[in-house]
């Protein structure tokens, strides 16, 4: 789950969560500190105290239900910038911003909901229902998307769960490996899988 891009616009409460996930998804949350966020969100280091008065977790909590909806809105937009909407294709688009990014600014950054999920899965239980949700929030879409594009309702959300868990295992290796072929490994070996899904009347 990509979350980056520039929050414009937005008022230090907000700027400090879309932050939050940035440094998370590169550093994980044991390294990301406050003062780190602060800075990188340009807000006074008073108001964190004001805007997350639950510290540290609820703001990393609020990082990772930020990156879910994220990932969740950004389906739509996957589907419309294919000419001909298939599963293989709109796989091919939620691999392919993950590529864009590492091709053209190195495999510093994760999926922030992964990095909490490793970093407090056991540890903190606010932060784990967190993650679960984000996952849940992203996947939800992505079987609507399928449901449109002609995959029989008793599948999509398995295949949603497939395509979710392939690409996070895929970011995983290639940040290891620096380099993009688990990515393209996925999009290429999925896809016909995903097409074949398809109802096929008549």
């Amino acid at each position: 789950m990509k979350a980056a891009g520039a929050e414009t616009g937005r008022g230090p409460r907000e700027r400090m969560v879309f932050s939050a996930a940035q440094l998370i998804r590169r550093d994980g949350v044991a390294a990301t500190g406050m003062r780190e966020v602060a800075a990188h969100a340009g807000a006074p280091r008073g108001s964190l105290q004001h805007y997350f008065p639950g510290g540290k977790e609820q703001l990393v909590n609020e990082a990772v239900g930020w990156a879910g909806r994220y990932a969740a809105n950004r389906v739509a937009r996957f589907l419309a910038a294919l000419d001909r909407p298939t599963p293989s294709g709109l796989f091919a688009e939620m691999v392919r911003q993950w590529t864009d990014e590492y091709r053209t600014a190195g495999f510093a950054g994760g999926c922030p909901v992964a990095a909490a999920t490793v970093d407090c899965a056991e540890s903190t239980a606010a932060t784990r229902e967190a993650a679960a949700a984000a996952f849940a929030a992203w996947t939800e879409p992505v079987g609507r998307a399928l449901a449109g594009l002609g995959v029989p309702d008793e599948r999509t959300g398995a295949l949603a769960t497939l395509m979710i868990s392939s690409l996070e295992g895929a970011i995983l290796i290639a940040r290891a490996e620096r380099d993009v072929r688990a990515l393209t490994t996925v999009a290429r070996e999925l896809g016909p899988l995903l097409d074949a899904a398809v109802r096929r009347d008549g």
